[in-house]
């Protein structure tokens, strides 16, 4: 099949399936690294190392191991993780390009069988390259099946007969299709259903290669599905190595990480000095490192440059520090409403789950720029109230007064300030559990649920679930550059409290 780069005299290179799969995933991989990237910012800047000068050849291998290792992360973590035929934007240079020279060549190819006597060189080398692909298709036991393929598809043989001008290649076509057939993914039965019905050799020719591409892109998702489970050792010690030579070549890329962790102990040393307690088992190392990841869920991202070892995962943990809020604001709410309300509620069926789905529809876009939460919380209260009264009734119960409802619509509307006391104190329990749940991954027991959190429960165990595994992962990663990391900076501060 004719590629970008290909002439349409088919002298071309022929992209490998290989360097398919690699291309298409490196640009996935580059978009999210740039994403995931923050603008800098002078005023958080840590101390650097001082500059030194690169060429552009060793900036480019830089950017490959990096860009390397983010896929490699990106395949290990992302279960759905998938790859994808490579798709030119509509109307681009790159598509209109491609689209010349690939009817360049089919045009070459049609001139050149309609001579008398046809040509067949381009032909040929097609069949040849549709051969190789058929065969890096078949798994180690497909012996009768690769020595059909070599023996009707034989170039050698094709050759002689087409100098004798006794080659058929709408029969060869007919082999090659049904072959696809026997090894193509259910989801390709249509298309090949769609090649037998195509007559004219050309552009059955053009139909089979488009089709071929295709299982080329299945069969890399399907060797990625069933390697993965064995993947996590190499990958494992893959990144950790891809990451030492990045740092060899760049001596600051753990500026970031560093102030992370030293404001970590920071944090530690304050609230254990308001809270009269003593220091020393709050600064083991462990105990520093959980509670670092835990702050990821309350940063700043628009100020504060992510810490470097954690880079490849903002997009991850941003989105979970997204979901941790959401389900503090519904706990809050939710508790608000039963505590205002009194026992009348507590054992109704039902009304807990209807409670919680009308919250969960008004606050689903919460963290979109456009969303107002004062209007949002207005309504919550305003519908809450109506479902409350229609319910209390229903059950025998008197509705609520006004004097209720007005007091449970201002504390439901009091909830628009993080420092709101409610707010604050499920904010508190939720952070606790996700720390808790580090603390006991280890160990594979979940930590109990902390009082008021059970209608979240479900959403809030799959999050601890998803953080622990994400951390866990990390931990192994970069743990030698953590360690060496924390006992330089839990030594500075012993140092400094011995001697004051």
């Amino acid at each position: 099949m004719p590629k970008e780069g290909d002439h349409h005299e088919g002298g071309g290179d022929k992209e490998t399936e290989e360097e398919r799969m690699q291309g298409a995933s490196e640009q996935a991989a580059r978009k999210r690294v740039r994403a995931n990237t923050p603008s800098p910012h002078r005023g958080n800047t840590p101390q650097a190392s001082p500059p030194r000068f690169v060429s552009v050849e060793e900036l480019m291998e830089t950017a490959k191991g990096v860009t390397n290792m983010a896929l490699a992360h990106e395949i290990m973590i992302n279960k759905d993780f998938q790859v994808k035929p490579t798709e030119l934007p509509e109307g681009s240079l790159e598509r209109r390009v491609k689209e010349i020279m690939q009817k360049a060549f089919w045009d070459c190819l049609e001139a050149q069988l309609k001579e008398d006597p046809p040509v067949y060189g381009h032909a040929i080398k097609l069949l040849a390259e549709v051969k190789e692909t058929l065969l890096s298709f078949l798994l180690p036991g497909h012996g009768r099946l690769r020595s059909c393929i070599e023996e009707v598809l034989d170039v050698p043989l094709i050759q002689q007969q087409a100098e004798k001008g006794a080659l058929d290649i709408g029969r060869l076509s007919q082999f090659i299709v049904a072959m696809m057939g026997s090894l193509c993914a259910p989801c390709r039965d249509e298309d090949i259903h769609k090649l037998k019905e195509i007559t004219d050799i050309v552009p059955l020719l053009k139909a089979i290669f488009s089709v071929l591409d295709l299982m080329k892109v299945d069969m890399a998702n399907f060797a990625l599905n069933s390697i993965r489970p064995h993947l996590m050792q190499q990958s494992v010690e893959y990144e950790r190595n891809k990451f030492q030579e990045f740092l060899e070549k760049q001596p600051n890329a753990l500026d970031y990480t560093e102030k992370w962790l030293e404001d970590t102990v920071k944090c530690l040393k304050e609230s254990s000095s308001s809270a009269a307690a003593s220091s020393g088992p709050s600064l083991l190392p462990r105990n520093v490192h959980n509670h670092a990841y835990l702050r990821l869920l309350r940063w700043d991202h628009t100020s504060d440059p992510f810490p470097e070892t954690v880079l490849m995962d903002q997009v991850r943990f941003q989105e979970m520090q997204q979901e941790a809020g959401q389900l503090v604001l519904l706990s809050s709410l939710l508790l608000i409403v039963y505590t205002t309300t009194g026992e009348a509620i507590s054992g109704l069926p039902g009304l807990m789950e209807t409670l919680k789905n009308t919250v969960n529809v008004l606050l689903a876009d919460m963290h979109a720029p456009s969303f107002n939460l004062q209007e949002a919380l207005a309504t919550i209260a305003e519908k809450l109230t109506i479902e409350l009264s229609q319910c209390l009734s229903q059950h025998g119960y008197s509705t609520l007064s006004a004097d209720q409802k007005n007091t449970l619509k201002g504390q439901i509307s009091a909830t628009i300030q993080p420092d709101n006391t409610v707010r604050k104190l499920m904010d508190s329990r939720v952070q606790t559990y996700l720390l808790a749940s580090l603390e006991s991954s280890q160990h594979k027991t979940p930590p109990p649920l902390p009082g008021g959190l059970a209608p979240v429960s479900k959403e809030l165990k799959e999050l601890a679930v998803r953080f622990s595994r994400l951390v866990n992962f990390n931990k192994l990663v970069f743990s030698p550059f953590y360690q060496s990391i924390l006992q330089k900076i839990v030594s500075s501060v012993e140092c400094v409290s011995t001697e004051t």
